[in-house]
């Protein structure tokens, strides 16, 4: 129970902070952070959340990487499902929190609330074919960071500024694509304030960071297996 608390928690914030820089503070244009301070928000959630719950529950945050870690053989199959729920529900609280504070604005209007999206949501204008194929390679990419950076062999303490930064510049790639995913529960928690196109096109975000992470959790198995 306390590894899903903290898991809850830890998704929250990372709704909270990423998600909110980008429906709070980019919004205006004045304050200057623009996708390079959304990329850093998001980054410095994980980051800042390693250090705090990661001896707790791991830090996974995301239904993508839990089932990396499994594929891997780094995490059991029994905690899976209970962790997904955690952060499905954190991430959908983060949001909820984000709702009430940017809904007391006068004149509010909800818009895209951060959510993920290909073709005329898409932020650049981006078509599916573009949104799949950049969700699976950087959640890939993202995996194999965090495989790496925790395993027994890494040098040791630096696994949450390496993941911090990786997802930095995972978000620094695609936020012109998709408003980068790589997260079924980001995904989800913002898709279900936005409801209509944002819920319809959410299967992508749930598919493609699965199968990423699938990969990667099969590809570090096989090239991180020490030799006997």
């Amino acid at each position: 129970m306390k590894k899903l608390l903290a898991e809850f928690v830890g998704t929250l914030w990372l709704v909270f902070g990423g998600c909110g820089s980008a429906v709070l503070a980019a919004a205006f244009p004045e304050l200057g952070i623009g996708f390079v301070g959304v990329s850093l928000a998001f980054g410095l959630t994980v980051l800042t959340m390693a250090y705090a719950i990661g001896h707790i529950s791991g830090c996974h945050l995301n239904p993508a990487v839990s089932i990396g870690l499994w594929t891997a053989g780094r995490f059991s199959g029994r905690d899976l499902l209970p962790y997904i729920v955690a952060q499905v529900t954190g991430a959908i609280a983060g949001a909820s929190l984000l709702y009430a504070i940017v809904s007391g604005q006068p004149g509010f209007e909800l818009g895209g609330f951060a959510a993920n999206g290909y073709g005329e949501h898409s932020p650049g204008g981006y078509e599916m074919s573009s949104a799949l194929i950049i969700e699976v390679l950087l959640t890939f990419f993202f995996l194999l960071i965090i495989l790496g950076s925790t395993d027994q062999r890494a040098p040791k303490g630096m696994a949450g500024l390496a993941i911090g930064l990786g997802l930095t510049l995972i978000h620094l790639i695609s936020i012109p694509v998709t408003n980068t995913s790589v997260n079924p529960a980001r995904s989800t928690s913002q898709a279900l304030f936005v409801g209509d196109w944002a819920t319809e096109q959410l299967w992508l975000f749930w598919v493609a960071p699965i199968i990423g992470a699938l990969l990667a959790g099969l590809f570090y198995k096989f090239v991180g297996q020490e030799k006997s």
